[in-house]
């Protein structure tokens, strides 16, 4: 477990106060949908829902003693409620108490954690309408490549975080899911409406089939979309990490007052918040691999895959939780350089606008190839020296040939590449409703 990265909200779901609750209530809803079909007495239910109570601290130390949790559980709840105990649990096999109960717990941390995507999402939204027009140079291998803004580089991060979103619904339906099928799977002691019966209560769809357990391919797809969530919060910290490198410092996390960056050196401002997200997305995916190794089980079931789901569930729900909160402080702080920006788009000497002056020449009439080696030429002594690109294209006889001087200078009109911005703002913010 991880103690120290747990928020309140999303770890009390998996508290033992939570889980006996909801175990409880399945309980209650199994003997609720018997009395329906008239397979026990009403009243028995009714004194039953009275009495019915669970002791954690006795839970632990019958526990001790039988080494099965569920039955500590109902012996507990046993001592409370007397002989109409009887009437506890008919039918019923553990595996039905804790995978429907894993999957209502599975689901309230899901609800929890598509919440805090859509604030992350909402505050990139919020930051790329704010930069839109704040123009910074593209890079491609790292290396400066054309010219983007920082507007639109959140308005990607806000459109993936929309994807992300629908990810997380699509699981908690994918997750949404529970068993009553008894011990094989078979209903021999039990009947299919007592299990469409309490899944419908708990907001649950029945599984068509099962073993003793619910399979674990849906899990799986559940933590890998956790991981993939992870990696989206990775691959946004990179970038962020790379943009404050002393080099670019383009953009910079918030250094609060008091704050140190490290014990020997005075001077540092480390993207802390940044590595701490990327070192959590890296647990994300090893929980993720987990799952997946938890979809081969023996026969009809084995327990291999419980102890490691006792582990990742509750820290990739709560590791994502932090994460998600995490990212989203640091964007809503993060401090932009506008000037930086325009600093570092110059330090290539107008090499960002080949491309145009190389289209420009083809479409004059020369081969593309031939077009390519005249810019190229120029470009590779731009990266040599210390003169502008324009300069030295000007210079040459072929661009002279087939360029008026208006037209080769409009070439180098920084507006150019910002004329499509809007109708990308309005894919993203306008014609997919601006919300997630």
């Amino acid at each position: 477990m991880i103690e120290r990265y747990t928020r309140p909200e999303m770890a009390k779901i998996w508290e033992a106060e939570n889980r006996f609750r909801i175990w409880l209530d399945i309980e209650l809803l199994a003997m609720e949908a018997m009395v329906e079909k008239g397979w026990i007495p009403a009243d028995a239910l009714a004194r039953v829902r009275k009495r019915a109570r669970f002791d954690i601290k006795q839970i632990d130390e019958i526990e001790k003693k039988v080494k099965h949790d569920v039955i500590a559980f109902l012996t507990s709840v046993s001592e409370h409620i007397g002989d109409d105990s009887r009437f506890l649990h008919v039918g019923m096999t553990s595996s039905d108490v804790l995978d429907t109960s894993f999957a209502v717990q599975m689901r309230q941390a899901l609800t929890g954690l598509i919440h805090e995507a859509k604030a992350v999402f909402e505050v990139l939204r919020k930051r790329a309408l704010e930069h839109k027009g704040t123009v910074m140079i593209g890079r491609t291998h790292g290396i400066h490549a054309e010219p983007v803004t920082f507007g639109l580089k959140m308005a990607l991060w806000a459109d993936e975080m929309r994807r992300n979103i629908v990810r997380l619904r699509r699981a908690r339906d994918v997750i949404s899911v529970g068993k009553l099928s008894g011990a094989v799977g078979t209903f021999a002691s039990i009947d299919p409406f007592v299990e469409e019966y309490v899944c419908r209560k708990l907001g649950l769809s029945p599984a068509p089939v099962s073993t003793q357990i619910v399979q674990r391919d849906r899990h799986a797809e559940v933590f890998s979309t956790l991981a993939i969530v992870g990696s989206s919060l990775d691959k946004f910290a990179t970038e962020i990490r790379h943009l404050q490198r002393t080099e670019v410092l383009e953009v910079e996390e918030f250094f609060s007052r008091g704050q140190k960056g490290s014990s020997a050196m005075p001077h540092k401002r480390n993207p802390v918040l940044s590595e701490n997200i990327s070192g959590l997305s890296r647990l994300l995916r090893g929980y993720a691999v987990t799952a997946m190794e938890n979809v081969a089980l023996w026969h009809e079931r084995d327990i291999s895959h419980s102890s490691a789901e006792r582990v990742i569930a509750p820290d990739a729900t709560i590791v994502l939780d932090f994460a998600l909160a995490r990212f989203r402080g640091l964007m809503e702080n993060l401090l932009v350089y506008p000037d930086r920006m325009k600093k570092n788009l110059e330090r290539t000497r107008g090499l960002m606008y080949s491309q145009r002056v190389l289209l420009a020449l083809a479409a004059k009439g020369l081969s593309r190839e031939k077009a390519y080696e005249v810019v190229q030429k120029s470009a590779m002594e731009a990266w040599r020296g210390e003169k502008e690109l324009s300069s030295l294209l000007w210079k040459d006889r072929e661009v002279r040939a087939q360029l008026t001087r208006e037209e080769f200078d409009d070439l180098f009109d920084i507006r150019y590449y910002l004329k499509s911005i809007d109708a990308i703002f309005d894919r993203v913010f306008v014609r997919k409703g601006g919300t997630a």
